[in-house]
């Protein structure tokens, strides 16, 4: 599953990190996971997390022995057909061809 529309319009890592913890949102995942799920070197991964809980895009929890990352609710889309069907034809082309 994709994350909302208007969520999408966001530099490459963030989109990938936002994609990834849709997928997983009832679980989140671990750094450690997002790591091995996105692509992308491990400085614009942290600094692509730290725009996204700026701006109030995941929540962090914290148990002691494990931190996950979750999306917040508002960007994991209801209706899961939805991204798939709104998607443009230049996002399907960014995910084919990297740019």
């Amino acid at each position: 599953m994709r994350a909302k529309r208007e969520y999408r319009d966001r530099e490459r890592t963030e989109v990938a990190v936002l994609d990834a913890l849709v997928d997983r949102s009832e679980e989140g995942m671990t750094v450690f996971e997002l790591r091995a799920a996105v692509e992308a070197e491990i400085d614009d991964l942290e600094d692509a997390l730290a725009r996204l809980k700026t701006d109030g895009l995941i929540v962090v929890e914290s148990d002691g022995d494990r931190t996950t990352i979750k999306p917040d609710e508002r960007v994991v889309p209801s209706d899961p057909s939805e991204t798939d069907a709104e998607r443009s034809i230049g996002e399907w082309l960014r995910e084919r061809f990297p740019f």
